[in-house]
């Protein structure tokens, strides 16, 4: 029926819009934190078993190695996913790479991994 911000009609949502949405036939207690919606006939919504991020570091006591399991925050979500893979170390400016295959990274450091929900 309608997409919605702020109880506002929108035509369109953009990246990083938190917004709500109406849906025939469909209660508000049959939907769930974390569900997805998409469209089913044209790239419809997948899950994932990992996937690769950059992470920076900001502040956070010791060494972080593979297999550190933090929680984190995407939109509404709090999901635990173990850093499967610290692929490289790289310049938090530029983006460069710094160091391949780091053991650990630490405060400050930014940092391509490969991230698994668990």
């Amino acid at each position: 029926k309608s997409v919605e911000m702020h109880h506002e009609a929108l035509t369109e949502a953009l990246p990083g819009d938190n917004v709500g949405f109406n849906v025939k036939n469909i209660s508000v207690k049959e939907l769930r934190r974390g569900y997805v919606a998409g469209d089913s006939k044209n790239q419809p919504p997948r899950g994932a078993a990992d996937f690769t991020a950059q992470v920076i570091v900001l502040n956070h006591p010791g060494q972080i190695s593979n297999g550190y399991t933090p929680v984190l925050d995407c939109h509404t979500a709090h999901i635990a996913c173990k850093f499967a893979e610290i692929k490289e170390k790289c310049d938090r400016r530029t983006g460069k790479t710094t160091e391949e295959n780091p053991k650990s990274i630490k405060s400050g450091d930014a940092a391509i991994v490969m991230l698994q929900p668990t």
